[in-house]
């Protein structure tokens, strides 16, 4: 289960936010977890102020500290009383606002971790948001070749030796990027995406056999090389056999789909035999399917030039 730790949040986050701890040391290890994503919207993970419904990342912007300054000293102590009470993973005094005692001393007795920042809360919240949600981001690990091919993330599939590293050789060689070989960790980003990355020991290799592994971006550059891509499309590479061509729909009349941590992603087979150029074929699926993102399908006009010939027949 991805989760992460307030101290880690702070390192990522540090400098880009010029984040300050000032108090609340003892809560550096509060977890926040893909649990909380299940529990609550992203959105809610991070937020202003909110006695109603606690966010997990607490920030005082502007109007929410002089809120707090407007309280009388019974009401302050009694509301932060009932606000660290929550399970809050941490607090955030955003705007360059000064850190009233009171709140220094609450995050000590609640182990909440205190920081401020001088940049302006909605901004910070959105750099968070994006953060948590690549952090906590679901995932799994898939065997294939993870390529963008004219800007769209190809997902190579197949049985071992069908090829895979040699077609994506050919293609890094037509000017495609690759992101991963051999394994590929996929993360749910949001409900409807999924993002394909490289582990950080396979990055920029490629293993070809009987030549061995390659670095790709020494030999081809940096343009070679991808760190991250998201999956549209699934290209499974199958040997050209009468049982594997007999499901085939020739005409593809029904798109055929595989579902990767609950997001369905468009699936092709591509039978592999002598003589067949796979880079090719697989350029013109990824034109033909990006022609399908925009409405055009082929497959619809050709069966309805065909019925109107049909009909002028009669």
């Amino acid at each position: 289960m991805p989760q992460i730790t307030v101290r880690q949040l702070f390192i990522d986050n540090a400098e880009k936010l010029r984040l300050t701890w000032v108090a609340g040391q003892s809560g550096a290890n509060n977890l926040l977890s893909n649990d909380d994503t299940e529990q609550m919207p992203l959105l809610s993970l991070v937020g202003h102020l909110n006695f109603v419904h606690p966010n997990r990342i607490q920030v005082l912007g502007v109007a929410e500290t002089a809120y707090l300054a407007g309280l009388s000293p019974e009401s302050m102590q009694e509301g932060l009383s009932r606000l660290f009470a929550n399970d809050m993973a941490a607090m955030i005094v955003a705007n360059g606002q000064p850190v009233k005692d009171v709140l220094k001393e609450a995050a000590e007795r609640y182990h909440v971790p205190l920081l401020t920042s001088p940049e302006a809360s909605p901004f910070l919240m959105e750099v968070l948001r994006f953060y948590l949600s690549k952090s906590l981001a679901v995932s799994t690990h898939m065997h294939g070749v993870f390529m963008d091919v004219l800007e769209m993330g190809v997902l190579l599939t197949g049985e071992s030796s069908m090829g895979k590293s040699e077609l994506a050789l050919e293609l890094i060689s037509r000017g495609h990027g690759i992101v991963a070989d051999d394994v590929v960790e996929v993360y749910r980003t949001n409900p409807e995406t999924l993002e394909g990355r490289c582990p950080p020991l396979l990055r920029d290799f490629l293993e070809v056999r009987g030549i061995g592994v390659l670095n790709i971006r020494s030999i081809f550059g940096e343009t070679a090389v991808r760190p991250k891509k998201t999956l549209k499309l699934i290209i499974h590479l199958a040997k050209a056999s009468g049982e594997t061509l007999a499901p085939i729909d020739r005409l593809q009349m029904q798109a055929a789909t595989q579902e990767i941590l609950g997001v369905p992603i468009r699936k092709l087979v591509i039978p592999v035999a002598a003589g067949r150029n796979l880079a090719v074929l697989v350029e013109a699926a990824v034109r033909n399917h990006i022609l399908q993102l925009r409405g055009i399908d082929t497959t619809r006009e050709f069966i309805e030039r065909h019925q109107k010939f049909m009909e002028m027949g009669e």
